[in-house]
């Protein structure tokens, strides 16, 4: 059972509990503690479901035996095959720049501040093992190829905001449903406009100073999600590394923005365009006024 805490604040309840390795938050515009707390229940449920069938580093989830048993023809569950559609499709829209087979490359590179880089000798070991296109699918099945790996950690947890506010919406008449929005580590979205017309108000955080916000977006429905560095990096010879690796190189991109956030209509794809534009390096703010969507870059 996850703990949970429910206050009062301005206007509305807030609920909140630990999950995906982020704080996570349930904010309901209403007075009522109560309903505030069976929600967070609810929601912290729903979010220890997803990570126990997605999490890598939990050797009974769904997606650690995919990886345990490659080299086999394996049937997909319903959930876990609308999920590597997604990630097919994230695939070709970047180009092969948004891959899931390219969490292998975490036995090499730990983002904890060190100066510890990768070798090259290291990184050509691994590239045979990184390709999405490697991977054969027919109908619910799938064939990993021996040595490969899949991880879901880009878009899991955008995954799971979506699921919760579906989830909550779901205890509600379709005609009552109330603003609310659930944040799950900065990942977030709104279920619809306040009832006196006002935004909530979403802080930026600041890449360079950690928990700190240098804006505030206002939203009314629909989901922002962010990609930067502010938490995981490396740092030699003055040189900062990101933690977005390029799938293709092995290495970090270099010159991205710090951080990237994008407005969507839901959190996965928010999720998927805010780690893609950087994925882009310096053209990331070309790919996102192609996708003709609000976001927001910090250099």
């Amino acid at each position: 059972m996850v703990d949970i805490t429910v206050s009062a604040g301005k206007n509305c309840v807030v609920g909140q509990f630990r999950a995906m390795a982020s704080p996570c938050e349930i904010l309901l515009e209403t007075q009522d503690v109560s309903l505030c707390r069976q929600l967070t229940q609810l929601a912290a449920a729903e979010a220890e479901r997803i990570e126990q069938k997605y999490s890598r580093y939990r050797s009974n989830s769904v997606l650690s035996q995919l990886n345990h048993n490659a080299g086999s023809w394996q049937t997909l569950d319903p959930e876990t095959l609308q999920l590597f559609a997604f990630a097919d499709s994230c695939y070709q829209l970047s180009d092969g720049l948004f891959d899931i087979s390219s969490g292998i490359l975490r036995r090499i590179w730990q983002f904890d501040g060190s100066a510890k880089l990768a070798t090259q000798s290291q990184i050509d070991a691994l590239l045979p093992k990184l390709g999405w296109q490697q991977v054969t699918r027919d109908n619910n099945r799938i064939l990993l190829p021996v040595g490969m790996e899949l991880d879901l950690g880009g878009i899991a947890k955008e995954y799971a905001v979506d699921k919760v506010l579906q989830l909550l919406n779901q205890q509600f008449a379709e005609t009552d449903v109330p603003s609310l929005v659930v944040n799950f580590g900065g990942d977030m979205r709104c279920s619809r406009p306040r009832l006196d017309g006002s935004l909530w108000r979403i802080g930026i955080e600041n890449p360079t100073l950690a928990d700190q916000a240098i804006s505030a977006v206002g939203i009314s429905n629909g989901a922002l999600a962010t990609s930067g560095d502010s938490r995981r990096f490396l740092l030699k010879d003055g040189v900062r590394y990101s933690h977005i690796l390029n799938p293709k190189t092995g290495w970090p991109v270099s010159n991205a923005p710090r951080s990237v956030t994008v407005a969507a209509p839901n959190c996965l794809l928010a999720g998927m365009l805010a780690t893609t534009a950087l994925l882009h390096g310096t053209e990331a703010e070309d790919f996102l006024q192609a996708q003709k969507l609000q976001y927001w870059l910090v250099h």
